[in-house]
């Protein structure tokens, strides 16, 4: 499906803009990919690394419509992944989650319908399910204007991905305390018993490839993964690295939840198990009733979060850290 056809990733350069532009040089006949993104410096280095001339590189920001429209022009599919991440930022400063996560969202879907784009795939995070913080309040938002795309533009398709931290991620847990360890101090764990999901970039990727091939418009889909709980996680590190750094408790951090939740109770009485994913349908109707004078009964479920899901040892732990290329790369600097 890939063959002479035109992608655009949004926040291409970042980790996971990168990692799936590789993937798609690597296995995929496509014809263009535009990386869309503000970071000139990146961009940069991307065109010098990769130096394939299927490879456009496009400097704009979602903020501006009028710097993504013509981005748009000839764009067969979108991956949106544009985003402000970091939930301290966002906390401080909630407007810009506002200007970037939703008005920033709704720049690239207008774009991408008035483009005439054929599939428009929007990355979402764990934190907008039952939001705490500003960052997860403005994804759930940006969920929530993807779906009323759907609804409305029938001609492009729009559908929605949601997961988790990804493993050795940029302010994630591993990296710290892998950083932790080599400079001989404790590793700092809010709460042993906090849970986590333990997903890898490359199945990150092929989540959101899975619903540009399956998924009908106001589709959102879920990656199952595994979970384990922070203190799991730093006494596998130390077992790896062979160290005795003690493990500190600190508390739980402003804005962090004890347990990710990937789909919440209401979503998962609707959700289609498809093995390796979940998929939440759209009701695409404006049924008005079903909000005001319609009820239905609905079969018991939890949800689906990083202390429910499938959780493993710490064995099992350490051998899915030693697929990571960072603590392979780490682990030999370290033993040298």
């Amino acid at each position: 499906m890939f063959e002479n056809k035109t992608l655009l990733v949004t926040g291409g350069t970042g980790s996971f803009g990168q990692t799936l532009i590789k993937k798609m040089i690597d296995k995929h006949n496509f014809g263009r990919i535009i990386v869309f993104s503000r970071d000139e410096t990146k961009q940069h280095d991307m065109r010098i690394q990769l130096k394939n001339p299927a490879i456009s590189f496009h400097i704009g920001d979602v903020r501006d419509l009028a710097s993504v429209t013509p981005a748009m022009l000839g764009v067969d599919y979108v991956f949106h992944a544009a985003a402000l991440k970091h939930v301290p930022s966002c906390e401080f400063f909630p407007l810009e989650a506002v200007k970037t996560n939703i008005l920033g969202a709704q720049n690239v879907l207008d774009a991408a319908g008035q483009a005439g784009v054929q599939k428009v795939v929007v990355l979402s995070t764990d934190k907008a399910v039952y939001p705490i913080n500003a960052m997860g309040i403005s994804k759930a938002m940006m969920e929530k204007i993807t779906q009323a795309k759907a609804r409305s533009h029938l001609e492009t398709v729009y559908c929605t991905v949601r997961y988790g931290n990804v493993m050795y991620s940029r302010g994630s847990v591993i990296p710290l305390f892998v950083s932790q360890i080599k400079n001989n101090k404790p590793l700092t764990v809010t709460n042993p018993g906090m849970t986590r999901f333990l997903l890898s970039l490359d199945h990150a990727v092929d989540l959101v490839l899975f619903a540009l091939t399956e998924g009908a418009s106001g589709d959102l889909f879920v990656r199952k993964a595994p979970g384990a709980t922070t203190g799991e996680i730093a006494q596998a590190l130390v077992n790896l690295f062979q160290v005795d750094n003690p493990i500190e408790v600190i508390g739980v951090r402003e804005g962090e939840k004890l347990h990710e939740s990937l789909m919440g109770w209401e979503e998962s009485t609707a959700a289609q198990d498809l093995t390796e994913y979940y998929r939440i349908p759209q009701d695409k109707t404006h049924d008005y009733d079903k909000y005001l004078n319609k009820g239905e009964t609905r079969g018991e479920q939890s949800g689906y979060t990083s202390e429910n899901t499938a959780r493993i040892d710490i064995a099992s732990i350490e051998q899915l850290l030693m697929t990571l290329p960072e603590i392979q790369q780490e682990l030999k600097a370290f033993n040298r």
